[in-house]
């Protein structure tokens, strides 16, 4: 079989989509240029940017100081609004929504990057009514307070869940961090919430210090393939263990063909990348996607769908056992240069 028969059609979603390639969050699909270069490079969907709670929330504190001032000093400053210059962020990232759409022909797919419960519904429907195509529900929260239990954390997380997915008109994918204690329960209490889909995982960019400064400084490490093998290992486990309707997409470390075949061959319905693109430009998605049809030709695979879940663990009842003994032969795999004299 050529390269070029290779099939590379997967459902996303329920979004039938004509590569498991996804570009996931980053500046690249926030704007219009660079979001048909990765149309046109082939990709299979975009992810916008996300829409932050903490962006919405300052923004509306600075609107109910505008509309109160002067209310101490006379009466009628009650039944007077000041004016207020310019959209606000949610209608900023609508109007962006519908410009993007309408520029590529490719599923777009809306990102809410939230921690609490409340307007996240109103913002999941306005973002279905703008012609997003399914929506990303990023839950990034660092517990730090010692007063907040797991199972706090927990609750208040699936209750976001379940508050967008009760008002979403389209899918809801959750794109999770890797840190809950009991990641499987959790992921089926997520499923249970309304997810039609699970992204593994989101990654947290740490802090630096400058030494000389002792200001503490947030920079951007692009991810290297090594990153891979966290969602490797919990696409895999978790592939048996949840119902096929529901998505699966492995993000962090995807840079080739090959780190997207093993993706697939784990069970991710869908692989998503940003740090090869922000590195190498929209058009590399090309290349990244005529090494996967390569590989899937070389090895006499038929389809991006053939390849799915193939060396994925059937049973999950040998869980702990699997983990236990894969951890073993890692720590007994190295030769250090003693052991090679």
């Amino acid at each position: 079989m050529t390269a070029t028969a290779v099939d590379l059609t997967i459902t996303y979603l329920g979004l039938s989509l004509r590569s498991p390639l996804i570009a996931s969050a980053s500046p690249l699909t926030g704007d219009i240029e660079s979001a048909r270069r990765l149309a046109g490079a082939g990709i299979g969907a975009l992810v916008l940017p996300s829409l932050f709670e903490e962006e919405i929330v300052a923004e509306e504190i600075g609107l109910a100081a505008a509309l109160e001032a002067g209310a101490e000093d006379s009466p009628e400053a009650h039944g007077f609004f000041p004016p207020i210059e310019g959209a606000t962020v949610a209608d900023r990232y609508l109007a962006n929504l519908e410009r993007i759409k309408a520029a590529v022909d490719v599923p777009v797919i809306a990102s809410l990057n939230a921690t609490s419960v409340g307007a996240w519904s109103r913002y999941a429907a306005l973002v279905a009514d703008a012609g997003a195509d399914a929506v990303e529900l990023n839950v990034y929260r660092v517990a730090a307070s010692p007063y907040v239990a797991g199972t706090d954390v927990e609750s208040a997380d699936l209750e976001l869940v379940a508050d967008v997915c009760r008002a979403a008109t389209v899918p809801v994918a959750v794109k999770l961090s890797p840190y809950y204690s009991a990641m499987a329960s959790f992921t089926h209490q997520v499923i249970q919430a309304g997810a039609r889909g699970l992204v593994l995982f989101n990654r947290f960019y740490q802090p630096d210090i400058d030494l000389e400064t002792m200001d503490v400084e947030c920079r951007l490490e692009l991810s290297t393939s090594v990153e891979l093998g966290l969602p490797l290992r919990w696409i895999a486990m978790l592939r048996p263990q949840v119902p096929e309707t529901v998505s699966l997409a492995a993000t962090s470390g995807v840079h080739t063909g090959e780190d997207a075949a093993k993706a697939l061959a784990v069970g991710a319905d869908a692989v998503m990348m940003t740090s090869e693109l922000l590195r190498r430009g929209p058009e590399r998605v090309a290349g990244v996607e005529a090494e996967l049809r390569a590989w899937l030709a070389g090895h006499e695979y038929e389809s991006a769908a053939q390849l799915r879940g193939s060396v994925s663990r059937v049973t999950a009842e040998a869980g702990e056992a699997f983990e236990r003994a894969n951890y073993m032969a890692t720590l007994r795999s190295w030769v250090g240069a003693a052991g090679r004299r």
